[in-house]
């Protein structure tokens, strides 16, 4: 079979007589990936940090409000919550529909991608964060109190500077989960790898050639954060910490 494989198509153009070949319109792609990614990434940590910390409180009202969160978008199917972001907000907020009209397609693709992956994995992170600040033992927010901390101090400079080292294993998989779970951006139409690569094999009928192709990127961009994600968790390790203490 892969003598029957055209790698020489990647460098063929896209349309006869233009520029663009096909190996720079998977690439661009890819960027629109890793930039999806990216910004549902701060999102993520920023949401979900809030929301894991809320359910570690003692406030009930705040705890049932990061819970509820938590439930709500891990028990919707992803790509519901993507159709529910592009196709069903906009028509609830005039202004947000008028102003969706007057941009880039593709900026609004953009943005709802990013907003819709980014409030979904926040679900996610506020577990890990979560199960982060419960491995701790009481001792340390109890010397927190000790030293006249507030609450909010005392999750500021004693339990997440702690939790975040502890959860930086789980986290690895969050981040690999989030570059994979951007592909589901292109039923809103936003031009991302895996968008691309279906157009390729569409358009050329060369699915073995192009799925192949997406596959290595995926595979090296998610191998890339594996190892840095890696390099993060030797570097911020506890020495000698034992989680579950009490």
């Amino acid at each position: 079979m892969n003598s029957d494989l055209n790698w020489l198509l990647f460098f063929q153009p896209i349309v006869e007589g233009e520029t663009l070949v096909w190996w720079e319109m998977l690439f661009s792609g890819l960027l629109w990936t890793l930039a999806t990614s990216a910004v549902a990434g701060v999102i993520a940590f920023t949401v979900g940090s809030l929301m894991g910390v809320l359910r570690t409180t003692s406030s009930k009202p705040l705890a049932f409000l990061g819970n509820t969160y938590v439930e709500i978008f891990r028990n919707i199917p992803l790509i519901v919550q993507f159709f529910l972001w592009y196709f069903v907000v906009p028509e609830f907020i005039p202004a947000l529909k008028e102003w969706s009209i007057e941009q880039d397609p593709t900026f609004v693709q953009f943005l709802a991608s990013v907003v819709c992956l980014g409030l979904f994995t926040a679900s996610r992170v506020a577990e890990q964060v979560k199960s982060g600040i419960l491995s701790l033992s009481r001792g340390q927010r109890a010397a927190g109190y000790a030293l006249g901390l507030t609450e909010g101090q005392t999750y500021r400079f004693v339990l997440l500077p702690m939790a975040y080292r502890i959860i930086v294993p789980p986290m690895t998989s969050e981040a690999m989960n989030l570059i994979k779970n951007s592909s589901v951006a292109l039923t809103i139409g936003l031009t991302e790898l895996t968008f691309r690569t279906r157009e390729m094999g569409e358009v050329t009928f060369a699915f073995f050639e192009a799925y192949i192709a997406a596959t290595v990127l995926y595979v090296i961009v998610a191998m890339t954060v594996n190892r840095v994600m890696a390099l993060v968790e030797r570097r911020t390790a506890v020495p000698g910490y034992i989680t579950g203490g009490k």
